[in-house]
């Protein structure tokens, strides 16, 4: 271990910077946070420096670097653009004995500026001690999009909370299993965030109201359609703390492998028409899980809303008493569309969206006669078995044969394919794609020759 990572309490501290232009100005930034004595040796001063020295939050010398400058100093930073400069910082800190960084040279330093996540009180910071900045970086980015920006909150409320706990859990397996509801209660976590005092005290009391062993919930989460780049943050989060993840045949692989790895998982799709297992069945199955105290990832394509049949999973858990929430997700139209150069509105030719399924319930309708009109785009879900009635009602309510289609086959994902044609081709074009395949109907889609990208 070339380096001894260590938090440092810089608060009313005297800190030494040298250097008054960006990248001075990001460190002063980071010392700023912790509540050092900040001064700043310069010749010139970024207006940022300025505004803070009006502010009083730094001390700002107009100079050059004199040694004398380091006395009664915990920490010095050399941020120029000068290599020189900067080396003679470094050598009179090492002659008093005070931890420098030195800006771009981190062997000659005593000190290293690491990567930081910050989620005060809790922080990460991450280091290749010089030798792979970029790295560095690139794993914080990944850290960053797994701890959700409200856990510092939490953290500093369970500090508050630990006595508390300690008074009446006095096993440490009970002390650990009341701290994973607290750290896994997103309405908790919710109320914190918006300051809303009185719910955190009731859901606080209802915590240590609730017995331990009744932790189970259901977290309807949705993939988005395929490329595992649209899951949202919060989805991420979801599936990496899951016990169970039910999932169906719209989840995509690179989305799957996500999953935290010891996680259950339990498919539950449909495929070709083929039920493999009944929605009743599923959300028996969601209840049944939940019920034996685990955390559960009901994990569904697209957004669990749209033609998701997710509400009426919820409604079977909201009978059985089973606490949930919903992380909604992007939508098969919008990642489709985006991915086939489709915008789904324009001002020229589309002030309005319909999204449509394909799949009716006995004896339903649709309205053809709205679902005809101009200056709209429709967007046909699960309708590509229904794609000549499609065309066969579009064209008798009046659309016309030339109207511009797209169908749009395992949508942004590496496999996508786009089938493009008119109205009257319909039924024939269907015949070219197979599911899942989304159906775009609208004058929109002519501006796939100008806006493909994907």
């Amino acid at each position: 271990m070339d380096y001894l990572p260590l938090f440092c309490q810089l608060r009313n501290r005297a800190c030494l910077l040298v250097g008054g232009g960006d990248i001075a100005e990001r460190k002063a930034r980071m010392l700023l946070k912790t509540g050092a004595d900040l001064t700043v040796c310069a010749t010139h001063f970024s207006p940022q420096f300025r505004l803070w020295q009006q502010e009083g939050k730094v001390t700002l010398i107009e100079g050059t670097f004199r040694a004398e400058m380091l006395d009664g100093c915990w920490l010095a930073i050399a941020a120029t653009d000068d290599d020189a400069a900067n080396q003679q910082v470094g050598d009179c800190a090492e002659a008093r004995q005070v931890f420098c960084n030195l800006v771009d040279a981190p062997q000659q330093a005593s000190v290293i500026m690491p990567s930081i996540v910050d989620r005060s009180p809790l922080i990460v910071a991450i280091s290749s001690g010089g030798r792979a900045p970029v790295m560095a970086r690139l794993l914080r980015e990944k850290i960053e999009a797994l701890l959700p920006q409200h856990l510092g909150k939490i953290a500093a409320y369970a500090g508050s909370l630990r006595q508390r706990v300690k008074d009446r859990f006095v096993e440490m397996g009970q002390r650990r299993r009341f701290w994973e509801k607290v750290f896994h209660h997103d309405r908790l976590a919710q109320s914190l965030a918006n300051q809303q005092t009185d719910q955190v005290a009731q859901l606080t009391e209802a915590l240590f109201a609730e017995p331990l062993e009744n932790r189970g919930e259901v977290v309807l989460v949705g993939a988005g359609p395929g490329d595992a780049g649209l899951l949202t943050l919060k989805g991420l989060q979801q599936i990496q703390q899951a016990d169970v993840v039910v999932y169906d045949r719209l989840v995509s692989d690179a989305v799957l492998e996500l999953v935290r790895r010891d996680a259950e998982r339990i498919f539950v799709g449909k495929r070709a028409g083929f039920h493999c297992v009944p929605q009743e069945s599923i959300n028996q199955l969601l209840l049944e899980q939940a019920q034996q105290g685990k955390r559960v990832v009901r994990l569904k394509g697209g957004d669990p809303f749209i033609f998701g049949r997710g509400a009426e999973e919820l409604e079977a858990l909201l009978d059985a008493k089973i606490p949930f929430s919903v992380v909604p997700g992007i939508t098969a139209a919008s990642g489709c569309s985006a991915y086939s150069g489709i915008p789904l509105t324009h001002r020229d030719h589309a002030q309005s969206i319909r999204l449509v399924t394909g799949h009716l319930q006995a004896n339903g309708t649709l309205d053809w006669q709205n679902l005809a009109a101009e200056q709209q785009t429709l967007v046909f879900y699960m309708g590509l078995s229904q794609a000549g009635e499609i065309q066969t009602q579009l064209l008798a309510h009046g659309m016309a044969a030339d109207m511009p289609v797209a169908l749009v086959e395992r949508g942004t994902s590496p496999q996508q394919r786009v089938v493009s044609g008119t109205l009257q081709q319909l039924a024939s074009l269907a015949a070219e794609v197979s599911s899942p395949s989304l159906i775009i109907v609208g004058r929109v889609v002519a501006l796939r020759e100008k806006l493909r990208w994907f």
